[in-house]
């Protein structure tokens, strides 16, 4: 699971297992081991109706309705969006890049751009 943080945005990308763990477990977690403690994020489904998200000490998380999950699980839908007070909030499916990269992106999603 990768995030991306910019001001008062926050995009979380899963790659096809993570999306499938998600489905399967209701939640996955990932981390940064900074030298004092970790910076842990993590998705949770939830029986919500909308994203949303908190952070508390070391820790984000991303709480996400069953509903969207067992949609993005199930369709080619992307992403959802959504706001958490300030903070607005994008979760998506992780492409493979078009332009070369040294990531590994074995478990990405196909990239509809991509013509073969």
């Amino acid at each position: 699971m990768k995030i991306r943080i910019k001001d008062n945005s926050i995009r979380f990308r899963l790659t096809q297992s993570e999306v499938a763990e998600l489905g399967q477990k209701g939640i996955i977690s990932s981390f940064t081991e900074f030298v004092d403690r970790p910076f842990i994020y993590t998705i949770e489904s939830t029986d919500g109706e909308e994203l949303s998200a908190a952070f508390i000490e070391n820790r984000m998380v991303l709480k996400m309705p069953e509903t969207m999950v067992s949609e993005w699980i199930s369709t080619d839908r992307v992403g959802f969006d959504g706001q958490a007070g300030l903070v607005k909030i994008l979760v998506e499916k992780d492409f493979v890049c078009i332009d070369n990269t040294l990531e590994d992106q074995s478990d990405n999603y196909p990239n509809p751009n991509l013509k073969c």
